[in-house]
């Protein structure tokens, strides 16, 4: 599809950081992470479940790390998967080192959380020597006791002072290589966390709406805040909190992102509620649909109309379309002209087959040869 000028967002502008190979911030795409919930000393039960959102697409893999078994376990997932890991650290200095010395790409603490000087100034030479680098992560439900006592309780004041206060601790010991959440479960607390920090600092931002629920609650939840800061430029990395398996909340965050034109990976369906005029079972079709081409990692565009009142309208704008007609035949659309029709009955395959010879004619074209001076 061809997205206009007022559709274009402007990304606020943030130093690069890279976690692994995966660069943060700056002009680099905003990349989608999830977060396992094996147990992590259950290597094979982590390596699996990473797999599963690595097909989804994933970026970028968080894992906890509460004890020495699962920092023990580390080495060998991220020797096996094909993504940067983050180690999640709470509280425990000892882990986080482990954690670096496994081959963590990145650490998941609070700095002023690990502490004395003595234990921050050790994390941080750990994270220098194993190349990695650190998220700050701010909670609303986490706050530290001299903030609450200070402003009475979680508000954006607060969350920002706080990863500012984290900030500085890593500043001071020379380390810049980090990046900042400041997570809420509230829609409004979030995006007005997140809109505040964005104003007073370019560190690079991992955005979420954290605790946001179940898989349908958490995905409005998630679109509503995390679409109101990707909308307004804000945001480097996500993660949609859903209490559902990791790999639906990859598949959230890209729809999330596809939905606003800021990346494009897969087939993205565009499809009517369906209504008394449908020509096909709009709802069975598009099930089937999105079942069978999740595999896909080329960006294709397709409409699913079930009558002829939107359907040829919205096959102008997708690479492919299917438009509902009469006695059982339905129109097939080719970036935007009719092209043949097609009878109901063997409908969901052909139009598989058409999605994968145009990702085969994708593939196909050259790439751009780029002229040298």
């Amino acid at each position: 599809m061809n997205y206009r000028p007022y559709q274009k967002i402007e990304r606020r502008r943030s130093r690069q950081i890279h976690v692994g190979r995966v660069p943060v911030g700056g002009d680099a795409p905003i990349s989608v992470q999830t977060m396992t919930n094996t147990l992590t000393s259950d290597a094979a039960a982590t390596i699996a479940q990473i797999r599963l959102s690595e097909i989804a697409g994933v970026d970028i893999v968080r894992v906890s790390c509460p004890d020495v078994e699962s920092t023990a376990a580390l080495a060998e997932i991220v020797r096996e998967v094909n993504v940067p890991i983050v180690a999640d650290i709470h509280f425990h200095y000892k882990r986080a080192i482990e954690a670096a010395q496994a081959g963590a790409a990145c650490l998941r603490i609070n700095p002023g959380n690990i502490g004395s000087a003595d234990r921050v100034r050790e994390v941080v030479k750990a994270a220098k020597d194993h190349n990695c680098s650190i998220r700050i992560g701010v909670n609303a439900g986490s706050l530290e006791r001299h903030l609450l006592e200070k402003y009475g309780e979680p508000n954006p004041d607060a969350l920002v002072e706080s990863a500012l206060e984290h900030a500085k601790i890593l500043q001071d010991h020379d380390f810049h290589e980090f990046k900042i959440s400041v997570k809420a479960s509230d829609v409004f607390l979030a995006v007005a966390a997140y809109t505040q920090l964005a104003e007073v600092c370019d560190h690079p931002l991992h955005i979420g709406i954290t605790e946001a629920g179940g898989k349908r609650a958490g995905t409005v939840k998630s679109a509503i805040g995390l679409g109101n800061l990707l909308w307004a430029g804000i945001g480097d990395t996500l993660r949609v909190s859903l209490s559902a398996e990791p790999a639906e909340e990859v598949h959230v965050g890209w729809d999330i992102l596809k939905s606003l034109g800021i990346r494009h990976r897969g087939v993205k369906i565009i499809s009517c509620p369906s209504c008394a005029r449908q020509g096909f079972d709009v709802i069975r079709t598009v099930a089937a649909l999105e079942e069978r081409l999740a595999h896909i990692e080329t960006p294709v565009t397709l409409s699913i109309i079930g009558c002829v009142v939107n359907g040829p309208g919205e096959a102008l704008m997708t690479d492919l379309g299917v438009t509902g007609g009469g006695n059982g035949r339905h129109m097939v659309y080719a970036a935007g002209r009719q092209d043949h029709t097609i009878e109901g009955v063997s409908m969901i395959d052909h139009i598989v087959e058409q999605v994968e010879r145009k990702v085969a004619a994708i593939k196909a074209e050259p790439s751009p040869v780029l002229e040298t001076v």
